[in-house]
């Protein structure tokens, strides 16, 4: 989609609402209600729905919401069609996430690559609050 085609400013309230409540959500541990709210923000996008900037955002946010709850596998599908919507590819809050989950299931070759990706694109302060864990380089 061409930069200069924007959301409909109703649209975009609504589905920045929806992501602010979903936000609230997860940070509350409760990650069912959260993915219902990024699912309405999600409907909310005009087809084709990855064609619009507000797409990456509201899958990391997804993303973000299986990763704290454990569900690892959904949150790498989530990153990866993250990465086909504007922007998501070679984001580097993305290559975090995804090396965290490549981590996490214990694919520490993949986890590597994408956590070495996050910090020299995003450096040091992208990490901070992140375990150490996540710092293979």
């Amino acid at each position: 989609m061409s930069s200069d085609i924007k959301l409909d400013a109703k649209v975009y309230q609504a589905i920045e609402q929806h992501c602010e409540q979903g936000d609230r959500h997860t940070e509350a541990g409760e990650y069912e209600p959260a993915l219902a709210e990024y699912a309405s923000a999600w409907n909310l996008l005009p087809d084709p729905q990855r064609a619009w900037e507000a797409a990456t955002w509201i899958q990391i946010a997804i993303a973000d919401a299986h990763f704290f709850a454990g569900r690892f596998p959904e949150a790498e599908l989530a990153l990866e069609f993250a990465q086909t919507c504007p922007g998501g590819l070679g984001n580097p809050y993305v290559d975090l996430r995804l090396g965290q989950v490549f981590f996490e299931q214990g694919d520490v070759r993949a986890a590597r690559e994408c956590l070495l990706r996050a910090y020299q694109a995003g450096g040091e302060e992208l990490f901070e609050g992140e375990d150490d864990k996540y710092r293979l380089w």
